[in-house]
């Protein structure tokens, strides 16, 4: 089983530069408080660190 990592959407992309923007839209997150799980991989960490004020880590499975 691949190890997991469910991450939650705590800032708004409101007045935010662009890459920010579309990092969120590449984790799967547009709205505020919205939870995603997603594969636990080098590429989506890299993500959650460009943006670590606007996600958080809710728990990581596997």
């Amino acid at each position: 089983m691949a190890k997991t990592i469910v991450i939650k959407q705590i800032g708004s992309p409101i007045r935010r530069p662009e890459k920010q923007r579309q990092t969120l839209i590449g984790l799967g997150l547009n709205k505020m408080h919205r939870v995603r799980e997603l594969e636990d991989t080098p590429a989506v960490r890299g993500m959650i660190n460009k943006i670590p004020h606007m996600v958080e880590i809710i728990e990581e499975k596997g």
